[in-house]
């Protein structure tokens, strides 16, 4: 039987090329000379940090990573903002969490999709992604057409196609 499955991952290494040339562009600004700004992405817990002195930087500094991730083929709507806290002195921070993963309300949401497209395929939910078997290649394909109009609110890929 042909399977697929939909997942929603981010390569590791373009997002650090992103990052790291936002990094150089926000050092070569004009209005960030004598600047305490930092950006660090850790690996481990896919978290973004910036730190500022103000929210016009960190709106710019935000807005270089994201034109940044979109050049590199990154799909910004995988950045969930967090709150902006006010760290020592006059600095601001704030801590982007990089979403991985189907999370379980979203998973659902493709699965009722799928099921009330009446396409003759099953859905079914794994860990973080979702599989999906149907007698024919065709039908498969058609799930990831109903899949690429809708919005899920994260970036989606298909990958695993067996037939």
């Amino acid at each position: 039987m042909p399977t697929f499955d939909i997942v929603s991952k981010i390569d590791g290494q373009t997002l650090d090329n992103a990052i790291n040339t936002a990094k150089k562009e926000i050092l070569n600004r004009y209005d960030f000379y004598d600047s305490k700004s930092t950006i660090e992405l850790d690996k481990k817990t896919n978290q973004l940090t910036i730190v500022t002195e103000n929210d016009m930087r960190l709106k710019a500094i935000k807005d270089s990573v994201i034109s940044r991730m979109v050049k590199q083929g990154l799909d910004p709507s995988s950045l969930d903002d967090g709150k902006e806290q006010y760290a020592s002195g006059n600095m601001i921070r704030k801590e982007i969490k990089i979403r991985e993963g189907i999370d379980k309300p979203t998973a659902s949401k493709i699965v009722k999709k799928i099921k009330d497209s009446g396409l003759k395929v099953q859905a079914s939910i794994m860990d973080d992604q979702v599989r999906v078997q149907g007698k024919k290649i065709d039908d498969l394909q058609a799930v990831i057409a109903l899949c690429r109009k809708e919005d899920f609110g994260q970036p989606l890929q298909y990958i695993n196609m067996r037939n």
